[in-house]
């Protein structure tokens, strides 16, 4: 199954990822980055010193290793068109993942952070402009 599951949207562990777990069903996570806007929060802020302790190099490894820490979880989906930030990305699998406790102070430092209760009622990709497409340099002509 696929649930929408991040640091900021939460309310799938409650019922849905218990229940999951209980079913042997594989979850999916999607948007761990509420759709950049998780970005723009953080924007110009240095990852906590505590984020090192699993091995975290930036924010994208910060929330996607939140967000499949989860026991339920299976794997997450970050939506990315950059091969940079999929090279970011892919980070988030070395190192620990967060047990309860670490998820619990992740879950604290981004709530202390001014925003974050609204950050799921701001409009998605925040001073982006995206079509939904993926506009490649040289496409393959169709044929």
């Amino acid at each position: 199954m696929q649930v929408r599951y991040s640091i900021a949207q939460r309310a799938a562990q409650e019922r849905i990822l218990p229940a999951a777990a209980e079913r042997g069903t594989a979850v999916l996570a999607n948007m761990p980055f509420e759709k950049a806007r998780l970005f723009e929060l953080v924007k110009g802020r240095p990852l906590p010193n505590f984020a090192r302790e699993i091995g975290c190099e930036n924010w994208a490894q910060f929330f996607l290793k939140y967000a499949i820490s989860h026991p339920a979880v299976t794997c997450a989906i970050p939506a990315t068109t950059n091969p940079n930030h999929v090279a970011q990305n892919m980070g988030a699998m070395r190192g620990e993942l967060p047990d309860k406790a670490m998820r619990d102070r992740m879950v604290k430092y981004m709530e202390s952070i001014p925003g974050f209760d609204k950050l799921t009622q701001t409009p998605w990709y925040p001073g982006k402009q995206f079509a939904g497409l993926v506009r490649l340099p040289n496409p393959r002509p169709v044929g």
